[in-house]
């Protein structure tokens, strides 16, 4: 399996400190979760049928003409390369590593490809996909390209995928509302933006057809009852979704400033920022020393990303560790 950010409890054995000593900067995911409802016992006994107006309470949320819940995003990005015959597949680089190695085992031709390079490569490739925002870098494409994109992959039979994980926060880049055109694929996170990663909620945008494929090729109850009770919650609350998107915002632009103080010139996006750092795997070692668990990008895209702390005691203890980095830099 690729190695991920969440792995705490791994941190706490290998660096010998209680897991309650932690502080997770490494998964990018709202510190400060959806407050879950009580839910109905039969969601816990019953097999998950259908919740009603589920369904409808995520297309009115993400504003796309159908969707198909998934047990997490990664759900879809492994199922996706399964509906297709092999064939050559461009991935945005760096990204999220999941997709380049799902469609690799589904022995499709991958080609990792900058942001920079992507335009031509819509006219090569069978599919396309591109995290937008990207995980890790923050970057985004305009949705005109997408859809310019979409439009050349589809004529020949293509797919664009798109992955808008982070995608909450800034609504004006989503094309999901467009996923009823052929080949234009859009997944959506629960666990990001509402901080309920343990839930593994997550949506797929698409035409009807290739949805209906992907539903058969997961299996039934993809999704939990509790999942579906918690989801259906989390994606009526207006009020909690603008108080928590406006929160974010600007602990996304703290988190910049903080770095910045410290000589870090990074980027991203509301819930995390990234930069390509010098020794990465020093500036790793000496934030766990300090008791912060940040994630490390040690291959081809060598870099440092962290996440929004979820009270003043983080923020003291990211800035304390900022501090002593700097001043073990210069010395």
């Amino acid at each position: 399996m690729l190695e991920h950010g969440g792995n705490l409890r791994e941190a706490a054995l290998r660096h010998g400190r209680p897991l309650n000593e932690w502080l997770d900067l490494s998964t990018g995911i709202n510190p400060q979760a959806y407050p879950v409802p009580a839910l109905p016992a039969n969601a816990w006994h019953r097999l998950p049928e259908p919740h009603p107006g589920f369904i409808e309470a995520a297309q009115a949320y993400y504003g796309a003409p159908r969707m198909l819940p998934v047990a997490g995003t990664q759900a879809a990005i492994q199922g996706l390369p399964r509906l297709r015959p092999a064939g050559r597949v461009a991935v945005s680089a760096p990204s999220y590593a999941e997709h380049a190695h799902c469609w690799r085992q589904a022995g499709h031709q991958v080609q990792e490809i900058t942001y920079e390079s992507l335009d031509r490569h819509a006219d090569q490739a069978d599919v396309m996909v591109v995290c937008n925002p990207n995980n890790p870098t923050g970057a985004m494409v305009a949705p005109e390209r997408l859809l310019d994109w979409a439009g050349r992959l589809a004529a020949r039979g293509g797919w664009l995928v798109v992955d808008e994980a982070f995608g909450d926060t800034v609504p004006y880049s989503s094309v999901a509302r467009f996923t009823d055109r052929p080949g234009l694929v859009v997944l959506r996170s629960v666990g990001k933006f509402f901080g309920l990663a343990g839930l593994r909620l997550g949506f797929v945008a698409a035409e009807r057809s290739l949805l209906e494929r992907l539903a058969e090729w997961l299996g039934p109850w993809s999704v939990s009852g509790p999942a579906q009770e918690i989801g259906f919650a989390a994606l009526n609350d207006r009020a909690w979704q603008e108080a928590t998107r406006s929160r974010l915002l600007q602990s996304g632009e703290r988190l910049h400033r903080l770095l910045a103080q410290f000589d870090i010139d990074a980027g991203g996006t509301a819930l995390f920022q990234w930069w390509p750092e010098r020794r990465p795997e020093d500036f790793a070692a000496h934030m766990a020393a300090h008791g912060i668990w940040v994630r490390l990008f040690a291959a081809k895209a060598r870099g440092i990303r962290l996440g929004l702390p979820g009270d003043e005691t983080g923020w003291q203890r990211l800035q304390d560790a900022l501090h002593a980095w700097t001043i073990r830099e210069k010395s």
